[in-house]
């Protein structure tokens, strides 16, 4: 069964058992008011024969435009002695006792000879009948006018209750289709993205409810979803890129090392310098291998786990690698500024930024000067080689990009990529010019606080 079915199955539920309720109560209302004209007139006849009968003549009547005497009536002595009417009435037990003033007048229907009566029993007293103080008088009227226009009432009510069930029924199917039609426009949109995969549908806002909300958060979530899509997209792609380019810049090395070591297995007639010339070939292409994996291993570590970051020194950070850098290019001449600033980052990668920064600085700086500054800004390292060409500068920070002055040397075209990717990682960026007066300027922007 769908929702909009039991909305309008409840919603018809819920009316039927208001409309039985206001019915029943209506129906009680006037028959309350029908068999209270008859008490009012019972009553009013019994007022009049407490005031004015004397026991020796016959009950006084009412005039027929206070309704009339009841057509029906009976005395009941204390002695069970009866003085009987047009009819027998019954609970002459009970009419004893109001007669001997144990129990109280009361109003009671009842059932004579055939027909349903309105009976009323009170006690007149201060008479002598018989013999008798006191005696019980019963008064009863017929209740058919009552009972047929009850159940023309009757009638009349259920002919409405099912009117109204009906009528509620077709209405709480309406509201339901107009009240639901949005729920359904959520439900075929739904079925529509998981049958074609497009997560640029929308839902049309109509109004500021509930439903309106839904629509809202289901617009909201679809553009999350779809940038997800987008970041997901962009990570497979910038993943099989990485996997392709990685194979083709490992197949280089790999093929020169095994041949290498095929021609040294072979043996033959090679000489003494041919032979260390091989085993020198080999130590430095597995050098080279070894420094691809690491920077693959770098590029592909990702995010930074929150937990990682701390407030880093970014001077000291720098000191640590232009010690490194000192020690592995004692030729090298080192031009150093370095004021103390605080990023909020992870030591170890910053390191390795500011390694492959210097390491790209002294490969292009011929043994002549590398400049290092950290400042406010963040890093910035500057060699006075040849600088960059033009045409490589857009391309520099490329993973697995080599500018033709690159090309004759050792290097796997990651050290620059990785610099950019832990400036992106710690909210900086990078960039690289070249200076008026010759070589390269890359300088690592980072958020940096003072000490």
């Amino acid at each position: 069964m769908s929702l909009r079915q039991r909305v309008g199955i409840a919603s018809a539920a819920v009316v039927a058992l208001v409309v039985a309720l206001a019915l029943l109560t209506s129906y009680l209302a006037v028959r309350d008011e029908l068999i209270g004209q008859i008490d009012k007139e019972l009553r009013s006849q019994a007022a009049l024969i407490i005031d004015r009968f004397h026991g020796d003549e016959p009950l006084p009547g009412m005039s027929a435009s206070a309704g009339g005497s009841a057509p029906y009536f009976q005395s009941v002595f204390p002695n069970g002695a009866l003085t009987l009417g047009p009819l027998r009435l019954p609970e002459v037990r009970q009419a004893e006792a109001v007669a001997s003033g144990t129990a109280s007048a009361y109003l009671t229907s009842v059932s004579a000879g055939g027909a349903h009566l309105r009976m009323y029993t009170f006690e007149v007293s201060g008479i002598y009948y018989d013999g008798q103080t006191a005696v019980a008088i019963q008064l009863a009227r017929p209740l058919t006018e009552v009972d047929n226009a009850l159940h023309r009432l009757k009638l009349l009510l259920a002919l409405v209750f099912v009117a109204g069930v009906a009528l509620a029924a077709l209405l709480g199917r309406m509201a339901a289709r107009r009240v639901l039609s949005p729920l359904a426009e959520v439900t075929a949109t739904a079925q529509l993205i998981g049958e074609t995969d497009d997560l640029s549908q929308r839902l049309s806002v109509r109004a500021d409810d509930e439903v309106g909300q839904l629509a809202e958060n289901f617009n909201a979530m679809l553009e999350r979803l779809a940038a997800s899509r987008g970041e997901l997209d962009d990570s497979m792609r910038a993943q099989r890129q990485l996997v392709a380019d990685a194979s083709h810049e490992l197949r280089t090395p790999i093929t020169s090392l095994r041949t290498n070591i095929e021609v040294l297995l072979a043996g033959g007639e090679l000489g003494k310098d041919d032979r260390q010339r091989l085993l020198s070939d080999v130590v430095e292409q597995t050098e080279e291998l070894s420094t691809l994996v690491s920077d693959l291993i770098e590029v592909a570590r990702g995010d930074l786990p929150s937990e990682s970051l701390a407030d880093t020194r970014l001077d000291a950070v720098a000191e640590e690698s232009l010690a490194r850098a000192r020690r592995n290019s004692p030729e090298v001449e080192f031009v150093v500024k370095l004021q103390p600033v605080i990023v909020r980052g992870n030591g170890e990668r910053l390191a390795r930024a500011i390694n492959n920064l210097l390491d790209n600085a002294v490969l292009h700086s011929g043994g002549g000067t590398v400049e290092l500054s950290v400042d406010a800004g963040g890093v910035t390292v500057r060699d006075h080689g040849p600088g960059i060409a033009d045409d490589d500068l857009p391309h520099v920070f490329d993973r697995f990009y080599r500018g033709a002055s690159s090309r004759a040397t050792q290097g796997s075209g990651l050290g620059l990529a990785i610099v950019r990717q832990v400036a992106e990682l710690h909210g900086g960026s990078v960039s690289a010019t070249n200076a008026a007066d010759g070589g390269a300027v890359v300088t690592l922007n980072l958020p940096t606080s003072p000490v």
